[in-house]
């Protein structure tokens, strides 16, 4: 059995956790910040968890 590869770009955008969830930053967060609220650029700055019907994906690119 060969040895898997992990997906490059997933690991630069995910980390797992210790219990072995997947955590995530929030998207829009980068430009265009003017129209956008205190509050929503704020909760946009904390990470997040991967939701479970992605996890089967994120298993695959993230073996490891």
């Amino acid at each position: 059995m060969p040895k898997l590869k992990t997906h490059k770009g997933a690991s630069k955008r995910f980390r797992k956790t210790a219990t072995g969830k997947v955590s995530r930053g929030h998207s829009f967060a980068r430009h265009i910040l003017t129209s956008k609220t205190t509050s929503r650029k704020r909760k946009l700055r904390q990470g997040t968890l991967v939701d479970k019907a992605d996890m089967g994906a994120m298993k695959e690119m993230l073996p490891y």
